[in-house]
């Protein structure tokens, strides 16, 4: 019996390493009996990570509505009049002088008597060494004259800040119109210099609603600012209000039953969903490492025995993007959980960085479930259509968002003093995507200003062309790219896949027919068998 030469037999192991290598879990159990690790522990990291995130979710929206309605309630306290909706992107407006005086002095009588008349846990701000109280800032252009009747104007812009400063012991001593006696001069506005009117002041508030919830209660510090804005000087005072929630940790807190005991639960759990990742960040790294270790053996033997390099198409297929998706979403979760953790032990309070961690981890290890369809034949039309459809859509976006953002600017600058929606460049964006789908068509023509025929007739024109460019003919063109995509993966699953280096080198392998190994004792999961005419089907990683 003759002995085959080295070279030969390093060419048949390559060649069964890439064989091995190509296979999916079932077959590669069915070859070598090697238990699928990567794919158990995705199914239950999908079922873990998804329960982590709607505890999560559910102790966020607690947060989120407590915010929200903090919000309500002290725009209802200290705006007067206040109708329980915003005007615009403020809240309420004012138009004489005695309403702006009204509505600073009423700002300022409900924070002296916020405890007598609010109904939420809430208190002014005290510290170990120093009370903080409700700070009132007005800006103002240097003195100056102005009569409009004869188009006279004298004034310097230099803009003049003047502060004062009500702590709660002053309030809690004096009654409200001594102070307003005593800081008669601040209140002397010339409303032709004054620019805003600032009123800021701190509260502290607790959350009690975590506790039916079995979770620790948030101690909050609301940082509260009402602007009464002049600075159009057009007779209309804008006020704003604006309201940010800190979320602390309550410095001495003791709450009897099995809170505690529950929290310690859900860390433990939170632990595994760790551990978890971990151990698949550590599979799918190893795996990687093992794909480029393999693809080197390829690349080298491919020039040593034909001469020539291998193609950047062939040196892809050992790179597998399901891999490199499960590696980001397991840093994500594992950063994502220890910060779930400390929020949960209440140590910190970054809930909107823990949210997009863990929203966009699970989202990742959803779509890393394609993957597996991707075996059958049936569902893999899909993977293979975005892949071969990806290069010429963004070709092809690139050039329309081109148009795009022509008809954004042009809309902006000719429209946006004729109409709310093209006030901003953002809004505008917004606007015409809107459009686009099809949404609020008819609102947007109807609310043009026609206060200008001329621009009336352009508001006509520029909409009329846009909306037919886009909807009958870009958007018609970018389903016509999908669909050709489409239709060249059905021909190609027909009449089989253009046929590479790496594809050639697989076909000349002499099988090894691992199907006449015993079937005993395989796995539930393994159950899918690929039929023999799919053989020639290149799955694509």
């Amino acid at each position: 019996m003759m002995t085959q030469p080295d070279s030969d037999l390093e060419e048949d192991a390559l060649k069964e390493d890439l064989k091995f290598y190509f296979m999916n879990p079932c077959e590669k159990y069915r070859a070598r009996r090697q238990i699928p690790w990567k794919l158990g522990l995705q199914i239950l990291k999908i079922v873990m990570v998804t329960t982590q995130l709607i505890l999560f979710g559910l102790s966020n929206q607690l947060v989120v509505s407590f915010k929200e309605e903090n919000t309500i309630a002290f725009k209802h306290l200290f705006l007067k009049g206040y109708s329980g909706v915003d005007e615009d992107d403020y809240s309420c407006s004012v138009y004489t002088q005695q309403d702006v005086y009204d509505s600073i002095f009423f700002a300022i009588n409900q924070y002296c008597h916020l405890k007598n008349i609010s109904l939420g846990t809430l208190s002014y701000e005290q510290d170990e060494d120093d009370v903080s109280g409700l700070q009132i800032c007005k800006q103002q252009y240097k003195k100056g004259t102005m009569l409009p009747s004869n188009d006279t104007l004298n004034i310097s812009i230099a803009i003049e800040t003047d502060c004062i400063h009500l702590d709660p012991e002053m309030i809690a001593t004096k009654e409200f119109g001594d102070l307003m006696m005593i800081n008669s001069s601040f209140f002397n506005f010339e409303f032709y210099r004054l620019i805003q009117v600032e009123i800021s002041f701190k509260l502290k508030g607790i959350d009690l609603q975590t506790i039916h919830v079995r979770e620790l209660p948030d101690c909050y510090a609301f940082q509260n600012t009402i602007t009464f804005n002049n600075r159009a000087h057009s007779g209309k005072v804008k006020i704003y209000f604006d309201s940010d929630a800190d979320i602390q940790e309550c410095k001495d807190w003791h709450i009897a039953g099995s809170i505690q005991k529950n929290t310690q639960y859900i860390l433990v759990f939170d632990g595994f969903v760790i551990v978890s990742c971990f151990a698949s960040l550590i599979l799918c790294t190893r795996s990687i490492i093992l794909a480029l270790k393999l693809q080197k053996r390829f690349v080298n033997f491919f020039l040593e025995k034909y001469k020539r390099r291998v193609c950047h198409a062939d040196r892809l297929e050992f790179i597998n993007g399901w891999y490199v998706l499960v590696i980001i979403s397991d840093v994500m979760t594992i950063i994502g959980s220890i910060m779930k953790m400390e929020i949960k032990a209440k140590n910190l309070t970054s809930y909107d960085v823990c949210s997009i961690l863990l929203g966009t981890s699970t989202l990742f290890v959803w779509v890393g479930v394609i993957r597996y369809l991707g075996y059958f034949q049936t569902y893999n039309v899909l993977i293979l259509t975005m892949q071969a459809s990806l290069p010429k859509v963004l070709r092809f976006c690139c050039c329309a968002g081109m148009i795009y953002l022509g008809y954004t600017f042009c809309g902006w600058i000719v429209l946006g003093p004729y109409h709310e929606k093209f006030e901003d460049l953002n809004t505008v964006a917004e606007c015409l995507f809107s459009l686009v789908n099809g949404d609020d068509m008819f609102a947007t023509f109807a609310q043009i200003q026609q206060k200008s025929i001329l621009v009336w007739l352009f508001s006509r024109l520029y909409l009329y062309s846009f909306i037919s460019l886009f909807i009958y003919m870009i958007l018609s063109l970018f389903i016509a790219l999908i669909t050709d995509s489409y239709d060249t993966i059905k021909k190609y699953q027909q009449n089989g896949f253009p046929v590479t280096d790496l594809h050639e080198f697989l076909k000349e392998c002499s099988s090894t027919d691992y199907s006449k190994e015993p079937q005993a004792s395989m796995p539930f999961i393994c159950c899918c068998r690929r039929r023999v005419s799919d053989d020639n089907l290149i799955l694509i990683n």
